[in-house]
């Protein structure tokens, strides 16, 4: 397969925002994207870059080291999901600022779209918050093979806008009323029994969801299809679902815009993009019974209890009610779609090099800006994949 020679779309090597594109859609109305793309403040990127704790220096002792890049200009295509996008661009700045003649444009415009490039070779790699599926990885071409390389976890939070109400506790059962639109207000009578003594105004429900393919999607309706029977019976879980109510909204920025300026409203997004968006969201209850709200130590919970389950290929679906007391119930990880066999030994050994060093020093930035980092045992595993890039049919990192 011969990679599409990148071109600048954004210069995100040193730029100060992600490009979002719009793919997929939905038979709602789609919501107008008025809200700016989500970024990591410089202070924060420059913090969350520093030493990191001790245990994830610990960790990363034991770990090779990366790879130098080449030392000629190189240039990276990637596109796919919003998720981890706030996570990439601080990796690219940071990895453009050590290494100025690697960079990486990265357009985020939703887990399918990335699917879509990265199988038609319109990108040198694909990002994705859902493993693809079956019969998405035979849609690749003949004899390409696609590494679904791990690199961050995040949480999917239900954020809320409503008038009067500064905390919610939530179910799976009134999450999955309200957006199948049987639970109308929010003072219905099943959030009422979750939340004694509190006033809940008869606000009406309006349901903001994703317009696009998106792996954001995949877990939170993952989860909706686990919890919820009338769910499973009529909606299921994908990357794109026909939603019974509600407005779309491109992205997990769009979503967290469009929450943010109307009352009443409810929607999903990543953590990082509720936080970045000074948005509330909800405590849901976890398979222990305890109300817990979205975090990253919730999902390093989540993912530590998983460890055992996950997948020789790396295809993780989302981990939804996971053991544990704190353990946070709608948990992901977000992927990085790596060819295994390249026709540019450069680029290749320019993709490699970064994706190592994001996998060991980068994964120190991911706590403080809303994302878990792998465990050490995925982690280690990671980077083991990685020794399986080729160009030309030797081994870009032996």
């Amino acid at each position: 397969m011969t990679f599409a020679t990148s071109t600048r779309l954004g210069g995100l090597a040193l730029a100060t925002t992600l490009l979002v594109a719009a793919c997929g859609g939905s038979s709602a109305t789609t919501a107008p994207d008025t809200t700016a793309p989500t970024t990591a403040p410089e202070s924060q990127a420059a913090e969350s870059m520093g030493a990191g704790s001790p245990a994830a220096g610990e960790s990363m002792a034991a770990l090779p080291t990366a790879p130098a890049p080449p030392t000629g200009d190189v240039k990276l295509q990637g596109a796919g999901a919003t998720f981890p996008a706030p996570l990439y661009q601080t990796w690219f700045e940071t990895y453009g600022g050590q290494y100025p003649n690697i960079q990486v444009d990265y357009q985020a415009n939703g887990s399918g779209a990335g699917i879509k490039a990265i199988t038609e070779g319109t990108v040198d790699f694909g990002a994705s918050d859902a493993a693809m599926k079956d019969e998405e990885v035979a849609a690749l071409p003949s004899g390409v093979t696609v590494l679904h390389v791990p690199t961050a976890l995040g949480a999917v939070v239900v954020i809320f806008n409503v008038s009067g109400l500064a905390a919610v506790n939530l179910d799976g059962d009134t999450v999955c009323g309200m957006f199948l639109g049987t639970i109308t207000t929010w003072n219905d009578p099943k959030i009422a029994a979750l939340n004694p003594g509190a006033t809940l105004p008869a606000t009406p429900v309006t349901v903001v969801h994703r317009s696009d393919g998106s792996g954001t999607t995949n877990a939170f309706t993952t989860y909706l299809d686990t919890v919820c029977p009338d769910w499973h019976g009529t909606v299921g879980a994908g990357k794109e679902v026909n939603w019974p109510t509600g407005i779309g909204a491109q992205g997990n920025d769009g979503v967290a815009g469009s929450v943010k300026q109307t009352d009443g409203t409810v929607g999903y997004v990543e953590l990082n993009y509720a936080t970045q968006a000074g948005l509330t969201s909800a405590a849901l209850k976890n398979a222990d019974g305890k109300f817990v709200a979205g975090s990253t130590d919730g999902v390093t919970a989540a993912a530590e209890a998983a460890v055992a389950d996950f997948p020789a290929d790396f295809r993780q679906a989302p981990i939804i009610n996971g053991a544990g007391a704190d353990t946070y119930p709608i948990a992901a990880y977000t992927y990085l779609l790596i060819p295994v066999e390249w026709s540019d030994a450069t680029k290749a050994s320019a993709m490699i090099a970064f994706t190592a060093w994001a996998l060991t020093e980068g994964q120190a930035a991911e706590t403080g800006l809303g994302y878990a980092p792998l465990p050490a045992d995925i982690q280690s595993k990671a980077l083991g994949e990685l020794h399986k890039v080729t160009a030309g049919g030797t081994a870009v990192w032996p």
